[in-house]
C-alpha cells in the first residue's frame, strides 16, 4: 500500500501553530476512515485491512477508538485557538464503513455532533458495499442523521467485477439504491473504467446500468494499477493486460457524453450530479483547501495551512492513541507558495474553475501561455476571459499537462 508522506515528526500534544487562527473562518468537515474489508480488491492500495490483518484491533470496539481520537481533536482545536465552526459535512470512507454496525456509524455522527454541533443542511455521506447492506440498515443511517450514500458499483460486468476482485453481482446494485431512495437517501455510484480485459462494450453497458439507476450522482474513476498490489503482480507476470491510456480516454469522453445526455453536470474531472447542490460537498471542500479533521488509521487532516496524517495501521493508531494521545505520525506545515500551488493543482480540476489571480500571486502569470492553452483547444476562451481558468473536455484529458504549462 501507498506510503505515508514524509514530514516533520507531529507533537504528542497536537497543537498547532497559531497562525491556524486565521483559518477559523473556513468552513470546517470531518472525515472518518474505517479501514476494515471483507476482502481486499486486487487493484486497491488504500488503507484498508481484512479480519487477518489486524493484529489485535477488534472491530466491534473501533467506534470507542474513534471516539477517543474526537474528544482529542476538540482538545487540540480548543486550545490552539482555533475557533472550530460546526460541521459542514461529514464523510464515512474506507476501506468499508459499512462493515460496522449502523449503530456505530450513528453513534460516531451524534458523537461529532455533540463536539462541535452539525451544521444546518450539512451533507452526512457513507460510502457503502452493495454486499452489506439492508433496508433496516439503511432505515437505521437515515433515521441517525445520514442524507447521502455512496456505492462502489465500479462495474455492471460480471466479468469486469471479477478482475477487480469485487464481491457483488450487477443485479445487488439496483436493489440497494432502489432502498436507499426509499428511505430518502442521497444516492451516488463510484465506477471504475479501463480495467484489464474490459472492452469498450462493457463500458457503455456499465454507463447504461448506472444511469437506469437513476441516482443523484455518479463518479467515474480511471483505473490506475497500483505498484505492490495483486493486480500489478497478475499483470507483470503476463496473467492480465496492461491497460490502455488512449482506451481509457475514450472511455472517459464516452462516459461524459452520455453522463450529459442524461442530464448530468460534470463538476470535477471525476465526478458528475444532476445539479450542483447534488454535487459532493465534502469532496468539493477538499478540492478548495477548506479545514477538516480526517479521524482513523491512516486518515489525514488539513486545519489553516497545516497537514498532518495518522499512523497507518490500525493497532499502530490504537497504541498511539492509549499511550500518547495524539495518533499522528507525521506533519507539516505549508508554506504560502506551497498553498498557492496546491490551489493551481485542486481548483483547476472544478469546473468552477481556478481564478487567474492565484498564479498572479505565484507570479507565474503568464498571459501568452493562457492565449496558447486557449488556441489548443485546452481551456475555455469566454471563461478566461472573465478571469477563470476552466478546462475544457480536451484539457480535462490533459488537466497534468495544463497545470505543468501554467506553473512550468
Amino acid at each position: 500500500m501507498a506510503q505515508l508522506p514524509i514530514g516533520e515528526p507531529a507533537p504528542a500534544d497536537g497543537l498547532l501553530p497559531d497562525s491556524v487562527q486565521a483559518a477559523s473562518p473556513l468552513s470546517f468537515h470531518a472525515y472518518v476512515h474505517v479501514p476494515f474489508c471483507r476482502v481486499r480488491c486486487g487493484y486497491c492500495d488504500f488503507n484498508t485491512y481484512t479480519a487477518d490483518e489486524l493484529d489485535g484491533v477488534r472491530q466491534d470496539s473501533f467506534a470507542d477508538q474513534l471516539s477517543a481520537e474526537i474528544a482529542f481533536s476538540r482538545g487540540v482545536l480548543n486550545k490552539s485557538g482555533f475557533n472550530a465552526r460546526p460541521l459542514s459535512s461529514v464523510f464515512f470512507g474506507g476501506g468499508t464503513p459499512t462493515q460496522l454496525p449502523a449503530t456505530d456509524l450513528v453513534a460516531l455522527l451524534n458523537n461529532l455532533k455533540e463536539t462541535f454541533g452539525i451544521g444546518a443542511g450539512a451533507e452526512i455521506t457513507t460510502e457503502a458495499n452493495p454486499d452489506n447492506v439492508d433496508l433496516d440498515y439503511l432505515r437505521q443511517l437515515k433515521d441517525g442523521g445520514f442524507t447521502r450514500i455512496s456505492f462502489g458499483m465500479q462495474s455492471a460486468v460480471t466479468s469486469v467485477l471479477k478482475v477487480l476482485d469485487r464481491s457483488h453481482t450487477p443485479e445487488r446494485v439496483p436493489e440497494v439504491v432502489a432502498l436507499a431512495k426509499q428511505v430518502g437517501l442521497q444516492t451516488s455510484v463510484d465506477l471504475i473504467y479501463g480495467a484489464p480485459t474490459e472492452t469498450i462494450a462493457d463500458w457503455e453497458a456499465t454507463i447504461a446500468a448506472a444511469l437506469a439507476l437513476d441516482t443523484d450522482h455518479i463518479s467515474a474513476y480511471s483505473l490506475i494499477v497500483e505498484p505492490g498490489t495483486k493486480m500489478a503482480r497478475q499483470i507483470s507476470k503476463g496473467g492480465l493486460p496492461e491497460p490502455d491510456e488512449d482506451e481509457q480516454a475514450t472511455k472517459y469522453e464516452i462516459a461524459e457524453a452520455a453522463f450529459t445526455a442524461a442530464g448530468f453536470q460534470w463538476y470535477e474531472l471525476s465526478n458528475w450530479a444532476k445539479s450542483p447542490e447534488l454535487a459532493s460537498q465534502h469532496n468539493v471542500a477538499y478540492w478548495q483547501g477548506k479545514n477538516w479533521w480526517g479521524y482513523g488509521p491512516g486518515a489525514h487532516s488539513h486545519v489553516g495551512g497545516v497537514r498532518w496524517w495518522n499512523q497507518k495501521h490500525p493497532s499502530s493508531y490504537v497504541k498511539s492513541l492509549a499511550q500518547i494521545g495524539s495518533p499522528a505520525l507525521g506533519r507539516e506545515t505549508l508554506s504560502a507558495t506551497t498553498q498557492l500551488e496546491e490551489q493551481v493543482l485542486l481548483q483547476i480540476r472544478l469546473r468552477s474553475g481556478l481564478n487567474i489571480q492565484v498564479l498572479k500571486d505565484l507570479g507565474v502569470y503568464q498571459p501568452q501561455i493562457v492565449a496558447g492553452l486557449i488556441a489548443d483547444g485546452l481551456i475555455e476562451p469566454a471563461s478566461a476571459l472573465r478571469g477563470l481558468i476552466v478546462l475544457t473536455l480536451r484539457g480535462r484529458l490533459l488537466a497534468d499537462s495544463v497545470v505543468r504549462s501554467l506553473i512550468a
